[in-house]
């Protein structure tokens, strides 16, 4: 049986918050109005995008706006995320990368019909796993060679190139951006399970048909994350995503 949307579940929300801020507040986190904003600009967007998807999905131009809008937004959050100069917007890139041949495969096999309510969950779940992966791969690549900046210029003086220099730096710290993933696929079914399994029971259908929806969002999850990790590493490698501006010795 669905959620009844009514008070009950306005009231269970609520407390939920407040609960989440408080927890945060007195453990002194440091998240705790990031939580409260959070929460209700979650509440918010979903309430306007749940009425948008029912304008959106008669018309493909509508359609594919609104996709480009969920990209849009996601490559922002990424490259604010990872640098607040410029250079943030080559967030966008690895997110491209990661989401875009795996959509444009499951619309050539037909796994996934250019249907709006079919290609917006799908493309929203592979977009949101690259931002993550991106967020994550690039802020521990640049966090690294801000604490290891000495080991960077000793392969430098060794006679490595910068993008070779980095890369040995920051590979090992990226790489972990993979590891929310590999963990989630490797514990479903026995630790958790994940919304699209519920989701699809929920709504009706068996635990078969559930079963192979979460597996193909679980697998294809891997491999935008992998790309979009690769993606983030390499830009961050070559100087494109950075949080100072290069200097003449390092070059692009």
């Amino acid at each position: 049986m669905l959620l009844p949307v009514n008070a009950t579940l306005g009231i269970v929300l609520a407390v939920l918050l407040i609960a989440a801020v408080a927890v945060a507040a007195l453990a002194r986190l440091g998240h705790s109005r990031a939580i409260a904003v959070a929460g209700l600009r979650a509440a918010a967007q979903l309430a306007a995008v749940s009425y948008l998807i029912g304008w959106v999905v008669h018309a493909l131009p509508r359609l594919v706006a609104f996709l480009l809008l969920m990209f849009a937004v996601a490559a922002r959050t990424a490259g604010r995320r990872i640098t607040r100069n410029r250079s943030w917007w080559w967030a966008a890139v690895p997110i491209a990368a990661g989401v875009g041949p795996v959509v444009g495969l499951l619309l050539l096999t037909g796994l996934v019909p250019p249907r709006g309510l079919t290609l917006i969950p799908v493309t929203g779940i592979l977009i949101g796993g690259a931002l993550t992966a991106t967020v994550l791969g690039g802020r521990r690549a640049l966090d690294e060679l801000e604490s290891r900046r000495g080991e960077f210029e000793a392969g430098l003086a060794l006679g490595l190139p910068d993008r070779d220099a980095r890369m040995e730096v920051a590979r090992p710290a990226a790489s972990d951006a993979l590891l929310p993933g590999l963990d989630q696929t490797r514990t479903v079914g026995l630790v958790t399970l994940p919304g699209a399994f519920v989701g699809m029971l929920l709504g009706g259908a068996s635990p078969v048909q559930a079963g192979a929806v979460q597996l193909f969002v679980l697998v294809a999850l891997l491999a935008v994350q992998a790309t979009a990790c690769a993606g983030v590493l390499e830009l961050v490698a070559r100087g494109r995503l950075h949080r100072v501006p290069l200097t003449a010795a390092e070059g692009e």
